[in-house]
């Protein structure tokens, strides 16, 4: 009998000790229908078969600015996140929804420019961003990147909230659903080129994807540029549109360890081809930009894989 005990008293403590060495790693993304969600899948299947002991898991959240309170509050090690939002946490900026500076946030590096999408039902008889006043459109979750976006677009184009007849803040495909029902006109969506929830409305309805000038990107300032959406993204869209673009990128905390973040970040960056199968978004990611113009300091860990690259001294 106590041998019995013994046995299973040994077996006990290996299976602590088992679950302790395991690496969690749970990386927030978006919603399930954006370009987060689907890269962070792709690339949770990379960490999971790479990297030694690790449990990995990927959570869907409101995006930006969620993911960011979610890291610095300890719940994650990996963000898909939007460079406005990490330039407003570190500054700690309440009205985007940070209470205070965000200090435990720690980059792993560039990825995909997100392109700001303004789609409209062709009914509605939007063709331009003054014609968005008096109608109804949805902006993104509250707070979220996609709806700061939207405020940042507004401002530097002389409008507000006040001009819409109907503000809706929601995920794109509930928006998506709305326009289809007849319910909203339009839809702003921050998202890579083919976000999955415009392809759908594209596929159910007749659309505008809505131009941005270039001297509206200008209003707005750093992080945003100019883009375009290339003509035929969306069926229906038979010419290139100029919009504002924002570059994303991957956050983490300053207590992951040095070795998960270069982990995390070779894993990364060595395996965009496999990304590209997740979601075309990955195409525009390049290791030679993922260590420019970081908007908060690098991750140890990371630091040492771009050195090993020759990106950074």
């Amino acid at each position: 009998m106590l041998k019995k005990i013994s046995g299973a008293i040994t077996a006990l403590m290996l299976m602590m000790s088992s679950a302790q060495s395991a690496e969690f790693i749970n990386i927030l993304t978006g919603g399930t229908s954006g370009v987060y969600y689907p890269l962070g899948v792709g690339i949770s299947k990379i960490y999971a078969e790479k990297i030694k002991d690790s449990k990995v898991q990927v959570q869907a959240t409101k995006a930006s600015v969620e993911n960011l309170n979610l890291l610095q509050d300890g719940k994650g090690e990996l963000a898909f996140v939007l460079g406005d939002s990490v330039k407003f946490a570190w500054a700690g900026d309440a009205e985007a929804g940070f209470k205070g500076k965000l200090d435990k946030l720690r980059l792993i590096g560039a990825i995909y420019p997100n392109y700001i999408q303004i789609v409209a039902s062709k009914e509605s008889n939007i063709k331009t961003l003054a014609d968005l006043k008096g109608k109804r459109i949805s902006v993104g979750a509250a707070k979220s990147g996609t709806e700061l976006n939207s405020r940042a677009i507004f401002a530097a184009a002389g409008m507000s909230y006040k001009d819409l007849a109907k503000v809706e803040y929601l995920p794109y495909a509930e928006s998506v659903e709305l326009i289809k029902n007849r319910q909203l006109d339009a839809t702003l969506q921050s998202a890579g080129i083919g976000v999955a929830s415009l392809k759908d409305l594209a596929n159910s309805v007749e659309i505008v994807v809505v131009t941005v000038p270039s001297s509206v990107v200008k209003k707005m300032g750093a992080p945003f540029v100019s883009g375009k959406i290339p003509a035929n993204t969306y069926k229906g869209q038979t010419t290139d549109i100029t919009t504002a673009a924002v570059i994303n990128y991957l956050v983490t905390r300053k207590d992951v360890s040095d070795a998960t973040a270069y982990q995390m970040t070779k894993l990364f960056y060595e395996n965009l081809p496999a990304l590209v199968a997740s979601h075309a978004a990955a195409k525009d990611i390049t290791l030679k930009d993922a260590a420019k113009n970081s908007p908060i300091p690098l991750h140890p860990g990371a630091i040492k894989f771009y050195k090993e690259k020759g990106l950074v001294k």
